[in-house]
């Protein structure tokens, strides 16, 4: 098999990817576990919040008109007929000129159109109380179906539930939501010369950076990882681990060993998986050529390379969007931030080159300064602030040109 036979610029190869993707079915979960998680459909309130008009401060609930004119010099007398209970109905009501004592939340009695603060009265008696200042009618009430009416859409499909969201769904009593599945990703390591990063590399050995970080990578964008291990370079072990990872998951991530080698162990393992196969064998880009792109029954497949950077820039391209199309969701856009390169960034036209930058705040200007480490120095990436794109036309970026970078998360 030739190392490279359908080389594609990343966008072109996301693209043929998602002709083939369907959003995974829906899952319930109950209210509690749902948070960060996508509707998979609207959510329409089910009856009215609140149910019944209630106070929104301390004082007395009255008839709005009885207070009308009402001064400190000239005061409202009104007379006092009871308190409303915490809890429970009112079991009053309050007729012309008349109050009662209510307290933040409570039931607003029937006759009552308004509720005076307490700070605006004076107690004259137990049954009398002095109101200082008009209260107009609804104020300091919040009326039945004024935070949302019954029927109305409380949240469209594809939403992210936040905490706040949570709070508003147990005030309608919605207990269970139905939500997009988080797509499980296996990630399945490979190469004789990477150890499991608890253990003490011998000489020639190195240990796995890949797969912590597609894990953290994964949790970040709504997936759920499933480490798979890694498997030795013998084709029918790492077949048999690959089979078995692809049946566990929705979504099969190989990060393969550095030689040539290993490479073509895993594009044959990927092809057969199962048709169509492989649809890119290789992507137009720097860090990350040696990638490969399948569909293999009805499940996507990736092939990252396996230097650190290079891994973790093709899974932030390709994979980060995948997982958002299964979730029925479009990618969110990148956040980006403009800035002056402090060095110029070499490059070659005909591939995209993705270079990790330091953002510099320096006299009220961005500054970005390109951080050229080779594509098996993870702590480029760690203390990087983003990437900077020279385009596929481009021989590359000169020092001071203006660039947006693409900020990490």
């Amino acid at each position: 098999m030739p190392e490279f036979f359908t080389v594609l610029p990343p966008e072109k190869a996301l693209e043929r990817l998602r002709g083939y993707l369907s959003p995974l079915p829906p899952e319930p979960v109950p209210l509690a576990k749902a948070l960060g998680r996508v509707l998979a459909q609207p959510i329409f309130a089910p009856e009215p919040l609140p149910a019944f008009p209630r106070s929104t401060v301390d004082g007395y609930a009255v008839r709005a008109a009885d207070t009308f004119g009402a001064t400190e010099s000239l005061p409202a007398y009104l007379r006092l007929v009871g308190e409303v209970p915490m809890g429970r109905s009112p079991g009053l009501s309050i007729g012309p000129g008349e109050a009662a004592l209510i307290h933040t939340g409570g039931m607003l009695p029937e006759g009552a159109d308004a509720v005076v603060m307490l700070e605006r009265t004076q107690r004259l008696d137990a049954e009398t109380i002095e109101v200082l200042r008009p209260v107009a009618p609804g104020e300091n009430v919040i009326g039945i179906g004024e935070d949302i009416p019954a029927g109305a859409l409380a949240f469209p499909a594809h939403h992210r539930l936040r905490p706040q969201d949570l709070g508003a769904l147990a005030a309608l009593g919605v207990m269970e939501v139905s939500v997009a599945r988080a797509p499980r990703v296996a990630i399945l390591g490979s190469g004789d010369e990477i150890v499991p990063p608890e253990q003490t590399p011998r000489p020639g050995q190195v240990r796995d950076i890949n797969t912590f970080s597609l894990i953290g990578l994964i949790h970040q964008h709504g997936g759920e990882p499933i480490p798979w291990g890694i498997a030795p370079d013998r084709l029918e072990i790492l077949e048999q681990m690959a089979r078995e990872a692809f049946e566990a998951a929705d979504v099969l991530v190989f990060t393969a060993g550095s030689s040539v080698s290993t490479r073509d162990l895993t594009a044959a393992v990927i092809e057969r998986l199962g048709s169509p196969g492989i649809l890119a064998h290789g992507l137009a880009i720097r860090p990350g050529k040696p990638t490969l792109v399948a569909f293999c029954r009805g499940k996507p497949v990736l092939g990252l390379p396996g230097n650190p950077v290079s891994a973790f820039i093709v899974a932030r391209m390709l994979l980060v969007p995948l997982l958002y199309f299964l979730q029925g969701l479009e990618p969110p856009a990148p956040s980006l931030q403009s800035a002056r390169l402090t060095h110029n960034i070499p490059s070659a036209p005909g591939r995209i080159d993705w270079v990790p930058v330091r953002l510099i705040h320096r006299e009220g200007t961005w500054w970005a300064d390109p951080l050229l480490g080779k594509s098996n120095m993870i702590f480029t990436l760690a203390r990087s602030d983003g990437l900077v794109m020279v385009p596929l036309d481009l021989n590359g970026l000169q020092a001071g040109d203006t660039v947006e970078v693409w900020r990490w998360e």
